[in-house]
């Protein structure tokens, strides 16, 4: 399964249902300025659940609302090609273990936003298509900044001490499969032995983490039009 690019996502057409869910979640994310520190907010799900979507439509309301927010995302900080593939080309335990790096995902980004943080932050580390190391200005937030991070295995035992709201896309492996094979070319059959590295990758962390009971907000994404809020 080709790994995308982080690029600038557009949004959906926003129907009731999608805007009264983004609305919910919205909701839950605490003004920094009455905490007087940063909020790190998590969009979390398995590949294709439509995290990177969510995250930019949540960036755009909470914007409208006055908030200063910083967006990323984990795919700026994959391991180089060597590292992610050093167990085998279709190693699920590569997958799971190999593809982040976790210590430039908190130095770069997270650490900044703790709240005796530095606030000058990187959001990538590395062109996961090109392969190769990004040194990319670092960029100064504030105090009354938003950071919202979408990806896959964000609610880690690596990375639970830095958000403050976890939200989760719950979304099977069969929409999720067809997605990708609109998006990226992947076989849509999540059986397909060429998606065993995805699949039994994310099956680890959704035995070991269980991430749908951790969230603070759990959303059924199955249907883009009508998410529906389950938790939150």
């Amino acid at each position: 399964m080709p790994v995308p690019t982080p690029v600038s996502v557009p949004l959906l057409a926003r129907t009731p249902e999608r805007s009264a869910v983004l609305a919910a979640v919205a909701a839950r994310v605490p003004d920094p300025r009455s905490l007087g520190r940063p909020v790190l907010v998590a969009v979390d799900g398995v590949d294709g659940a439509g995290k990177s979507v969510l995250a930019a439509e949540l960036v755009a309301v909470l914007r409208s609302a006055g908030r200063t927010v910083v967006a990323a995302s984990v795919d700026g900080f994959h391991r180089p090609r060597d590292v992610r593939y050093r167990r085998g080309r279709t190693s699920p335990e590569g997958f799971w273990a190999d593809s982040y790096d976790y210590d430039a995902l908190r130095t770069e980004l997270l650490d900044p936003f703790a709240p005796a943080g530095s606030r000058r932050f990187r959001r990538a580390v590395r062109d996961v298509a090109t392969d190769t190391a990004l040194d990319l200005a670092h960029e100064t937030g504030s105090d009354d900044t938003v950071l919202v991070v979408d990806g896959i295995f964000l609610q880690r035992a690596e990375l639970d001490a830095w958000w403050d709201v976890t939200v989760f896309l719950q979304v099977g492996f069969d929409e999720t499969f067809r997605r990708m094979a609109a998006r990226d070319g992947c076989p849509p059959d999540p059986a397909d032995p060429a998606n065993r590295r995805y699949v039994d990758g994310q099956l680890r962390y959704l035995a070991e983490r269980d991430p749908a009971a951790r969230a603070d907000v759990l959303v059924d994404n199955s249907d883009v039009g009508r998410p529906v809020l389950l938790r939150g």
